[in-house]
This record gives C-alpha cells, sequence and structure tokens, in this order.
C-alpha cells in the first residue's frame, strides 16, 4: 500500500502556522555532530522521513541517535567507522554530508553514492576537487566515492559554482585541518550560516558566514555542543505561496522574514500584500495574483526549492510568466504534471512560459521530488473538483505534518492508500 493525498480545490486558505527547523539544516548538522566524541544534541528539529533516514546513517558509524520529537541527541564514540552504508545512504542525497566530517576524523570516508530527489544530475566533482586542495586523494570505487588523507591541511580553494553541499563538505574537513582555509565562491545559504554557528559552539574558528568568502582556521580537537536549527525558509515560503494561490490570508512564524526576501518581493508585485515580524510574516491576496517572471539562482536569489510553486502561482496569475531555471536541469519534470491539471504552460531548454488560466481542473498526479509534491498539492487546491495526489512520501520527506497543517488552515485534504501494482 501506498500513501497518497486526496484534494478538494476551492478552499480559501487563512489562518497561523508555524514553521519547523529547515530539512536543508537539520542533516548536515547531525552530520557535523560526527566531528567531536561524546554527546551533541540539536532542538527544534522537523519531523519528517529524512531525520530517522539520517538516523540509520549515523547510526551505522557507530553513533547512538535518539529521536524525541523535536529533539535529536547524537552520541559519537571515540571511534567511528569510515564506512557509510549503501541501503542507508542510497534513500536520499544529503548523506553525502558526512563525507567531509569522515576524512577529517577518521582519515578516510567511504560514501555510496546516494539517491534522492529526481531534479537532475548533482556530481560530486567539486566537493572531491575541494577535498583534494586540503590534501586527500579521492576516487570513485564500487559505486561509492572515496577519500584518504593521513593529514589535511589548509588551502586556498575557489568554488566553480557556489555549490551548497560542496560548501558543506570542505567546510567540515577545513575545520579539522593544519592551517588556515580560504573557501571562495562559497554558498551563502542560511543553512551554511547554521551549520557555521553549529561548528563555531563546537569550537571551530570561522569567519565569513552567509559572504561568499569563508577563513576556516584548523583547530586540532572539537566538542559536542547544543544548538538550535534554523528555521526552514522553504517551508515558509510554500506556506506564502499557498496564500497567495487560494487568495488566501496566511501568517507564517519561526522563520526570518529576511531569508526569503525576494520570493516575498516576487508574491508583493504579484498582488499580495506581505506585512514581516522579526520572527515570521503575512501574506494576504486579494483576488487573482498578477503574472511575475522568476529566475531561479543561489541565494540571495530565487530559491530553485520554490520553482514548483512559482509555477503554481503562474499557472492561475492574470497574464504571462517566464521561468528560467539556472540550478538543477530536470526540476520542469514538475510541468509535466501541470499539464494533467490543464496548466498552459510549454517548456524550451531551461525556460518555461505559461499563460494563466483562472481554474485548473483536477485530475490524478504524481510527485517526482519533495517541493514538486508540495507545489501539486497546492495546485490542486486551485483545481475544480477533487484531485488525486500520488508517491507523496516525497513531500513526507520535507514538510512536516503537511496534511494536518492544511487542513487546520482550511483545506479539505486528507491522506489514503492505494494498493501498489507491480
Amino acid at each position: 500500500m501506498k500513501d497518497i493525498f486526496i484534494v478538494s480545490g476551492g478552499a480559501r486558505l487563512h489562518g497561523t502556522v508555524k514553521v519547523a527547523g529547515a530539512k536543508n539544516s537539520v542533516l548536515k548538522l547531525m552530520a557535523a555532530a560526527l566531528l567531536a566524541e561524546g554527546t551533541s544534541v540539536l532542538t527544534n528539529c522537523p519531523e519528517i522521513l529524512d531525520v530517522p533516514l539520517m538516523k540509520k546513517v549515523l547510526e551505522g558509524l557507530g553513533c547512538t541517535v535518539t529521536i524525541d520529537g523535536d529533539r535529536v541527541e547524537i552520541d559519537t564514540p571515540a571511534q567511528i567507522s569510515s564506512d557509510a552504508d549503501f541501503d542507508a545512504v542510497r534513500q536520499f542525497r544529503a548523506s553525502v554530508c558526512v563525507l567531509g566530517p569522515l576524512t577529517a576524523r577518521c582519515g578516510r570516508a567511504k560514501v555510496a553514492l546516494p539517491g534522492g530527489d529526481a531534479i537532475g544530475s548533482r556530481p560530486l566533482d567539486m566537493h572531491q576537487s575541494g577535498l583534494e586542495r586540503l590534501g586527500a586523494t579521492t576516487h570513485i570505487e564500487h559505486g561509492a566515492v572515496v577519500a584518504q588523507a593521513d593529514r589535511l591541511v589548509g588551502s586556498h580553494i575557489k568554488l566553480d559554482f557556489p555549490s551548497v553541499g560542496a560548501t558543506e563538505n570542505i567546510l567540515t574537513a577545513a575545520v579539522l585541518a593544519e592551517g588556515t582555509t580560504f573557501l571562495d565562491n562559497a554558498a551563502r545559504e542560511p543553512e551554511i550560516v547554521d551549520l557555521c554557528e553549529m561548528l563555531t559552539s563546537m569550537g571551530a574558528k570561522i569567519s565569513g558566514a552567509g559572504t561568499s568568502s569563508l577563513t576556516i582556521e584548523g583547530v586540532k580537537k572539537l566538542s559536542p555542543a547544543t544548538h538550535e536549527v534554523v528555521g526552514d525558509r522553504i517551508v515558509a515560503g510554500t506556506w506564502a505561496y499557498a496564500a497567495a494561490m487560494t487568495s488566501g490570508d496566511i501568517t507564517v512564524t519561526g522563520i526570518a522574514p529576511r531569508h526569503l526576501h525576494l520570493p516575498l518581493e516576487k508574491l508583493k508585485s504579484a498582488g499580495a500584500e506581505i506585512e514581516t515580524y522579526e520572527n515570521g510574516f503575512r501574506v494576504r491576496m486579494e483576488g487573482r495574483p498578477a503574472a511575475v517572471d522568476y529566475q531561479t539562482l543561489p541565494f540571495p536569489g530565487f530559491p530553485t526549492d520554490l520553482q514548483p510553486m512559482a509555477i503554481g502561482l503562474s499557472a492561475i496569475a492574470d497574464g504571462t510568466t517566464m521561468i528560467t531555471e539556472n540550478v538543477f536541469e530536470s526540476r520542469f519534470r514538475f510541468v509535466d504534471e501541470m499539464l494533467r491539471l490543464g496548466a498552459d504552460a510549454q517548456v524550451d531548454g531551461h525556460h518555461v512560459v505559461i499563460r494563466g488560466i483562472e481554474q485548473l481542473s483536477s485530475t490524478h498526479v504524481w510527485s517526482s521530488d519533495i517541493r514538486a509534491g508540495a507545489g501539486l498539492v497546492l495546485a490542486a487546491l486551485c483545481a475544480d473538483e477533487v484531485t488525486t495526489v500520488h508517491d507523496v512520501f516525497h513531500i513526507d520527506r520535507g514538510y512536516p505534518r503537511f496534511v494536518e497543517n492544511l487542513s487546520a488552515l482550511g483545506a479539505t485534504i486528507e491522506r489514503s492508500q492505494e494498493e501498489t501494482i507491480y
């Protein structure tokens, strides 16, 4: 049996929703706990499927991991394994973030090439070259990336692209390297800042967090720490777009509005009223949104993870929208499912042109990744009757209590099951 969501269109969402910690941060923070013997504690963790998956990865390396609601405790022993288990790692992309910590702590790492969302190729070239600049040797062997280093030494590293994953693995390796590492064209995402803050609380010496230039002075040893996970800006952005798509009124708490500056500005251009607070924001939309163009870019640009929501909004907007995808080449697979819902959209390379219509038509649609799944549910709320969303396990990997939160905001949605026939 597989879970499905049954969604009725026509609801105007309203109310308040609290955002938990970021999926794109908590998994990397859990991996960072490998760097220090002892018990590290993470609070404000999202209750999503990827957290127990990362628990399985860390337990395979020798850690003891306890999950209690939004609190995760990781007890890292003096001796840990350097081999990340294939069965655990292959299920989700973020598992590759153990590569840096294992190389730094063990002098060796073997991490199975990970699986995850079907949004395009995400090679490890920059991860490997960064570790090699620190003195490691790397190669691909039997479906795994292997890194080895008798010692890591600080270096000057410049990334070809501000890759979040490469920045994280280089950062978590460099904190225990000898000497100073200068990392240029580093990712600037809030989740990188969150990782830097946890590493600093563990005793690392890092400057430049939130900028494109990081300076890491290596230390000999780190200590465990307690850290609160930063709020999930992508989940918060999803609720913001849900308000705009349904002519709704939603207040989102648990998030710094500056982390969503451009997405909120886009909604304002589409006709929404935006109010920001210290720890949240409110989005109100009256009537049909206006068409607005988008192009995805690394932070502080428009997030690729919110691109499906931008497509959903554009599908019912007044006017024609062009959306340009600059990060993941296969993310427009989502458009095929929007076509099932009656959207007027045409893909041309890494552009999609969308001519807005007043209402979508209900049907069966299939999630291909976390954000596409959430985007399809929001689109279903704008359809005429009842839409069935399949493969919702993707959504469960990134959105805690998604059905419950939507129901509390006034949506008519239920989780059901369908029999899988092979």
